[in-house]
């Protein structure tokens, strides 16, 4: 078995006409989901790049594993799930971003450094933009535009300061990233080498910078894109990181001043949003035609899913930080593997990104590795009639993760269980907002109104404390592994 393995960054769940999006065109995912199982409960164990990668790719979670932050190495000793399979065999790469150490640190190292990760291949790009104005040696996609006479180059639009022009597909990242995997499926096929790619997407991370040919057909009818979700006042009862991200992303670091903007401004940036979805599905379907055509497709599993989400002006806020908001932790997960996987099956079990690497080392009937943390969820992919459900909680965390919010700094970890979400806020003694939030997932406009302290809920939000404080318990370290019994 190979694996194709396309990761996005900050995508949400609820982007793709099989996750019931009118608006977005993705013909080749829907088909992806149409041809395999569509995960319609998985979630990211963080909201941040940096902690979510470490977590999917070792099986481990973010405060084990290693960079609990953005800007912060993992460790040398953890084991990625290519390293696992380079020791079973196989031929393994990489094109675009991986972000597990700091990419560009206070000592003007430019390049990530790497621990012993497995890959064979490593066309690295963490995001496409130079950096301070010349072209950043280690990056692979810079390198290439370079060969090809091309300059990198976004354009600031007349008709939207938040949205920029992009590069044309044929430059483009999303682009670049498929044409370095073509080139590696096919020398793999060449050469008899069981292997795994894995593709990882700059975009749909801001800035919001589509290529012009697909943001055209947005604005021709801009006016039918919705608005973001956000009532006046919801975020009064919400912890102070959100009051402060609505004035501006990142603790007024990072733009996209809600109050500011207008109807115009939020609808462009949805529109956006949804054209560098548009161009990755493109070129997914790139990657299926591929398949298809060199015979590779019923021997190849293909995962899609996203890091971890964007606020998208919902909530009254703009990409990501310290909450966790469907829109931030609820992301895309479909797998196909034709024979194997039943087509066009959508299943509702609560499942984590953590599963990931064990569950692919399951389908090849390789061990788990010892210190992994994740399950297994096979049987949910093999069996028909397994029942659909698999964990009956999910946990993901927030530990000064991103680069603001340093007074105060943030700390806060969240449970799913049912339909109820609890967000605990652990404070320092003084610091100001609320301890937490609870939202009931059934209720619409969604986690609009925070339930934390209604005394109706007083029940729920024990029960769910209890299962935080477990999830909690679960994510200590099993490593290093007991030697004996005293």
């Amino acid at each position: 078995m190979n694996i194709l393995w396309i990761c996005t960054d900050q995508q949400r769940y609820d982007t793709l006409g099989c996750t019931g999006n009118p608006f977005v065109h993705t013909p080749n995912l829907d088909r992806l989901a149409e041809e395999g199982m569509l995960f319609t409960r998985a979630y990211s164990q963080s909201p941040v790049c940096a902690p979510s990668r470490g977590s999917f790719l070792t099986g481990r979670y973010p405060r084990t594993s290693g960079p609990r932050q953005n800007g912060q190495d993992i460790d040398p000793k953890e084991r990625l799930l290519p390293r696992i399979l380079k020791d079973h065999g196989y031929f393994c790469g990489l094109s675009g971003k991986l972000h597990l150490s700091a990419c560009h640190d206070k000592t003007g190292r430019l390049t990530e450094p790497r621990i012993d990760d497995g890959y064979d291949f490593f066309s690295w790009s963490h995001h496409p933009q130079p950096i301070h104005g010349t072209n950043w040696p280690a990056n692979a996609y810079n390198q290439w535009l370079i060969r090809e006479g091309v300059e990198y180059k976004t354009t600031e639009r007349e008709d939207c300061r938040y949205v920029k022009t992009g590069m044309p597909e044929e430059y483009h990242q999303t682009t670049w990233c498929v044409n370095e995997a073509l080139a590696f499926m096919e020398t793999a096929r060449q050469y008899g080498k069981d292997w795994m790619f894995s593709i990882n997407f700059f975009d749909p991370h801001h800035d919001f910078d589509p290529p012009e040919a697909y943001l055209k057909p947005y604005l021709e009818d801009l006016d039918r894109l919705p608005l973001p979700e956000y009532k006046e006042g919801e975020l009064d009862t919400k912890p102070i990181f959100q009051q402060k991200d609505h004035g501006g992303a990142y603790d007024n670091q990072g733009g996209y001043p809600y109050p500011a903007m207008t109807d115009h401004d939020h609808r462009m940036v949805k529109a956006a949003y949804y054209a560098m979805i548009d161009l990755i599905d493109r070129q997914v379907g790139r990657l299926l035609d591929y398949l298809k055509e060199s015979g590779q497709e019923q021997d190849t599993l293909v995962v899609f899913h996203s890091d971890h989400g964007e606020t998208l002006g919902d909530h009254g806020i703009y990409l990501k930080g310290p909450y966790m908001y469907e829109c931030n932790v609820h992301v895309p997960l479909i797998l196909r593997l034709p024979g194997v996987i039943p087509a066009g099956v959508r299943r509702d079990a609560l499942v984590g990104l953590v599963d990931l690497a064990p569950t692919f080392l399951d389908l090849l009937s390789l061990p788990a590795e010892p210190g992994m943390q994740g399950r297994s969820f096979k049987p949910l992919l093999t069996d028909p009639d397994a029942a659909d459900c698999f964990r009956t909680s999910v946990y993901a965390e927030y530990y000064n993760a991103n680069i603001a919010h340093r007074d105060p700094k943030a700390f806060l970890t969240m449970a799913v269980a049912k339909h109820y979400k609890l967000i605990r806020v652990h404070k320092r003694p003084g610091d100001p907002g609320v301890n937490g939030e609870l939202y009931d997932l059934q209720e619409r406009p969604l986690e609009q109104v925070n339930h934390y302290d209604d005394p109706a809920y007083a029940e729920v939000k024990t029960e769910m404390l209890e299962c935080l404080a477990d999830l909690m318990a679960e994510t200590i370290d099993p490593l290093p592994l007991r030697k004996a019994d005293w």
